[in-house]
């Protein structure tokens, strides 16, 4: 079977490596892929927004799968644009629609869905510049601190929580009318503040039927101790291990069903992951946000604890038989600790090149912002590589994959060393 996957980073990584274990003979496709993918896979240098090259790509070497790891080609239509061209409609698509994309795409069009179908979330309002008065005046009801999100999708950076209410108006203005993420924050959404510990349920959904995999926890702050500029995240750790039968059958009742079930009153077309952002505020499971494919580097350790054949779940989404399917888990905790380029998230240098690769260990090495140069495996990216371990427990897992990381070197290496500090 020939499968492609839309992706670059180690998200898309991990999703080929865990193909590659299929019992179906299969050849896999990544498009632009990374110096990872190129060891398992046939790279195409194809953007994942162009979908006449796409399409070209398909028909060349007879595609008969696209599993779709960002979210900006979901957004802006990726699976309509198979589902109109005859050439392309009986080629499956692992992703949602268009229409149910905009869950990810817009942060008011996601607010609207949870509040329709009362699944918690934080209060909200969401605001224009034509309307920036009554935005100053909704903070002056709130308490610090201030959740201030753009609308549309800002690369991972479009959320500020500002402690001042000064700064929060005067950061509010920055976005509406001075293009601050430019458009996609033409519209804010500002939202009461939730306080508690986060984490991430993953949702697999043929339309129909679903199925709930592991949860997990990411870390996005650049700094120890959760402190710093927000990245793209820094590590993850499945499973999350306050989430206990007792809250995931909350998790399950409160926002799991009601979601899928949300898809189908609402004439949501989806075919593929559901990412849900979630607080744990006491006991109660809130809502932060939806994301419509798999997280990064959630992924990293949510697909390595999978033993069902994924070409296998990934045909029963295509079919719509996702409830004919058992997910079996590895019942360790992985762990997966991502190494940055110096001065990420901000300024950082590329092409530097990467050492210790080949280092015998258990440790899976998933290439995040890697290519190829001159035969040689160099950094293309702020977020570099992410190793995975196996534990009995987070701690184990995660002195695994610091073990492994020590091995490995590139020019200002940084990785986060106190991942999981919040868990004890």
């Amino acid at each position: 079977m020939n499968i492609l996957i839309l992706g670059a980073g180690g998200r898309e990584h991990t999703i080929a490596w865990k193909l590659k274990e299929s019992q179906t003979p299969t050849q896999l496709f990544v498009a632009p892929g990374n110096a990872g993918t190129a060891q398992i896979a046939t790279n195409l240098a194809i953007g994942v927004t162009d979908f006449p090259a796409i399409k070209e790509a398909v028909l060349t070497h007879d595609i008969q799968m696209v599993v779709v790891g960002p979210e900006d080609p979901l957004v802006l239509g990726v699976h309509d644009f198979f589902l109109a061209d005859p050439a392309l409609t009986d080629v499956p698509v692992i992703g949602p629609q268009k229409a149910a994309a905009a869950l990810e795409g817009s942060k008011d069009f996601a607010k609207q869905f949870l509040m329709r179908h009362h699944i918690p979330t934080a209060a909200y309002q969401a605001f224009t510049a034509k309307n920036l008065e009554v935005g100053y005046n909704f903070l002056d009801t709130l308490k610090p601190p201030y959740v201030l999100k753009a609308d549309g999708l800002a690369a991972g950076k479009g959320v500020l929580i500002l402690e001042d209410l000064a700064k929060a108006k005067e950061e509010l203005k920055n976005m509406l009318v001075d293009a601050k993420f430019g458009a996609a924050s033409t519209t804010v959404v500002i939202e009461e503040f939730l306080d508690g510990i986060e984490l991430s349920c993953f949702v697999l959904t043929d339309g129909k039927n679903y199925k709930v995999l592991p949860t997990a926890k990411d870390y996005k702050r650049i700094g120890a101790g959760d402190t710093g500029l927000n990245t793209g995240g820094m590590g993850a750790i499945s499973p999350v291990p306050f989430a206990d039968t007792a809250f995931m059958d909350k998790i399950h009742k409160r926002v799991v069903e009601p979601t899928i079930q949300g898809l189908e009153k609402d004439g949501l077309p989806y075919k593929g992951f559901i990412f849900i952002g979630l607080i744990k505020v006491g006991e109660d499971p809130f809502v932060i946000e939806y994301n419509v494919r798999l997280g990064d580097p959630e992924t990293e350790v949510v697909l390595p604890r999978l033993k069902t054949d994924l070409v296998a779940v990934f045909n029963a989404v295509a079919k719509q038989t996702l409830d004919q399917i058992q997910l079996e888990m590895d019942p360790r905790t992985a762990t997966t600790v991502m190494s940055v380029a110096g001065g990420y998230p901000e300024a950082y240098e590329k092409g530097h090149e990467i050492s210790g690769l080949e280092t015998p260990s258990d440790a899976l090495i998933f290439h995040a912002g890697t290519t190829i140069q001159n035969g040689r495996v160099v950094t293309n990216g702020g977020r570099v590589l992410a190793v995975t371990s196996f534990g009995n427990d987070y701690k184990e897992a995660l002195s695994r994959s610091y073990d492994r990381l020590k091995s490995i070197s590139f020019k200002d290496i940084y990785y986060r060393e106190d991942l999981g500090f919040d868990l004890d």
